[in-house]
């Protein structure tokens, strides 16, 4: 029998709405074949089809999920082609058939930061029309942060109001995100295989896929690898407004694996002070087994939920209950910032001592709360240079309010309760932050405070390599005397030869404030010296206002020492990032 096109079962177990979305997509196909136009972009006739799965990965979940789904596509009969979202020229993207998009949402709503060009280019007016394109979005996100999933949902958008048709309507993931991205990956593939008129039983693709394009590590936040800390010492001084640490854990024979620049996932177990007050204001006995579950609720409340942010929900529910003017305020009139202060400062237990006869039941109290995550901290080591060991570089953190000493989830854990017990830790891999790979290239490395904690690391590999390429460090905290953390390293680095430059910036230490911003417009002509030789350009720290403070002192070196207008220099900038030679890690 002859055919024009593709046969495609649509009496296979598709929803209504997947059944209306392929009788729609044959009509348009259909009408493109007879009037002689391309029918897809897979290639010569009887190659297998393409499909593109591009993502935007802060963290590395979404390319791990990402190459889940190229692995998954494969077993459906595709060639997938898998890349970072700022990878993808939007030219070319426009000429794209299928396409899956996996995207994490960076800090409060924000783009990953290699997905930020991508969408730079898509969101302005001059983006192309989109109408041959077929797309499926999943987004990662964290509830616990406002504008959940927001990435994802702003290029679901963009891509429908530019012609795009959606396969399935975007997919929204929390933290717990494996399940849910799993059943996207079976539930999808067969729609995009019966687009290109692939033909299997109706069957869901495998959520699982049984050859896996990329060796996955056993030690994953649901299987952490319990790894003694051999070594934890304060490397701040008795003056010093900080409590920064550092870390060793003993690898062992575990098989864990990591690079200089990746992150480390620490799970962290609660304070039993706090579980224990908590229990005492709800008059709950932590002996209890809820309902539904196999443990005691202390055991629950231990190691299982977050108890010092308060839940959405949570708040919710006591505001109910009390009638706070404060608390219903800042719930009903969606003011973020107000809600922040309000916020700054209590934990949990603040929330309950609200209500003055809470009663909740241990079963109503739990389904309040979110699930206890891990925490990511940047690896301040080389596996070249520490074999059998991995490294962080942690300030711990403490403060007191309303007569209480509040402390830290995972930083204090570390530092005052581990002990002799073992710590549950896995690694993220981060692609897109790692040293050069070419070793004559220069490296400029900004980092104050614990944001030296990767270069740490960068400087240790660059020395195991015998790289030749010049490498220059600011560095900085409040006081030279006690806020100079690792200042031996850094002098026997600077000796070696290793650490070609070293400009510190002390701001407590003169009357005029001093920030690592500051060395970098004094060093500006060198500076753009260097990233006109091919240098790298990396920033680790805080993202709120260090890294964007940075970014600003970047920008008028170039335009200063270049020669060029304030637009010309922002387009030089955005060329260091597409070269993957400005990248940050940030938090």
């Amino acid at each position: 029998m002859t055919t024009t096109g593709p046969f495609i079962p649509l009496d296979a177990p598709f929803t209504a709405d997947q059944r209306s979305w392929l009788s729609g997509f044959v009509a348009g196909m259909q009408t493109r074949l007879f009037s002689g136009g391309p029918a897809d972009d897979a290639g010569t006739a009887g190659s297998a089809p393409a499909l593109h799965v591009l993502y935007g990965s802060q963290t590395g979940n979404a390319e791990a999920v990402a190459e889940d789904a190229a692995a998954a596509a494969r077993t459906q009969g595709f060639v997938p082609v898998v890349c970072a979202l700022d990878d993808m020229d939007l030219d070319r993207f426009a000429g794209l058939g299928q396409v899956l998009i996996v995207t994490s949402t960076y800090g409060e709503g924000e783009m990953p930061d290699n997905a930020e060009l991508f969408w730079d280019a898509l969101s302005a007016e001059s983006a192309p029309r989109l109408d041959g394109m077929n797309f499926a979005v999943l987004a990662l996100g964290d509830t616990g942060y406002d504008g959940f999933c927001q990435a994802g949902k702003l290029i679901d958008m963009r891509l429908e109001q530019l012609g795009a048709q959606r396969i399935v309507p975007r997919v929204d993931c929390d933290v717990e995100f494996e399940e849910l991205a799993a059943t996207w990956i079976a539930e999808t593939l067969p729609l995009v295989a019966a687009v290109e008129g692939i033909v299997g039983d109706g069957a869901p693709a495998p959520a699982a896929p049984a050859a896996p394009a990329r060796a996955k590590s056993q030690w994953t936040r649901k299987n952490p690898y319990p790894a003694v800390l051999t070594s934890n010492v304060l490397l701040s001084g008795e003056d010093s407004a900080k409590e920064i640490r550092h870390y060793e854990f003993a690898l062992a024979d575990s098989g864990l694996e990591y690079e200089a620049g990746d992150a480390l996932n620490v799970v962290p177990v609660n304070d039993t002070e706090l579980v224990h007050a908590i229990l005492g204001r709800l008059g709950l006995d932590g002996a209890t087994v809820p309902e539904g579950h196999d443990d005691t609720l202390e055991h629950l409340l231990t190691y299982n939920y977050e108890i010092t942010a308060p839940s959405v929900d949570l708040l919710e529910e006591i505001e109910k209950h009390t009638g706070n003017e404060e608390l219903t305020y800042v719930l009903r009139h969606g003011d973020k910032a107000a809600l922040d202060e309000w916020l700054w400062g209590r934990d949990i237990l603040d929330v309950l001592l609200l209500d003055p006869a809470p009663e909740l039941s241990a079963e109503q109290f739990l389904a309040l709360l979110r699930p206890l995550q891990h925490r990511a901290y940047s690896i301040s080591s080389s596996p070249n240079a520490c074999d059998g060991s991995v490294h962080l570089t942690v300030a711990a953190v403490r403060y007191g309010t309303d007569g209480r000493e509040r402390r830290g989830v995972c930083s204090t854990f570390l530092a005052d309760r581990v002990g002799e017990g073992k710590v549950g830790i896995f690694v993220s891999k981060n692609k897109a932050f790692r040293v050069p790979a070419d070793d004559t290239a220069p490296m400029i490395m900004v980092g104050p405070g614990t944001g030296i904690a990767p270069f740490r690391g960068f400087l240790q590999e660059r020395r195991a390599r015998g790289a030749t390429g010049k490498n220059w460090l600011f560095f900085g905290d409040q006081k030279r005397g006690c806020d100079y953390i690792y200042e031996n390293e850094l002098t026997e680095f600077v000796d070696s030869g290793v650490l070609t430059r070293l400009d510190l910036a002390f701001s407590r230490d003169q009357a005029e404030k001093i920030y690592v911003q500051t060395r970098m417009k004094e060093h500006g002509a060198e500076l753009f010296a260097w990233l006109e030789e091919g240098g790298h350009f990396y920033i680790c720290g805080d993202a709120s206002r260090m890294a964007k403070d940075v970014d600003r002192a970047l920008h008028e070196i170039v335009a200063e020492h270049g020669g060029m207008s304030d637009e010309q220099a922002v387009e030089y900038v955005t060329t260091l990032k597409r070269e993957k030679r400005y990248v940050r890690d940030v938090y």
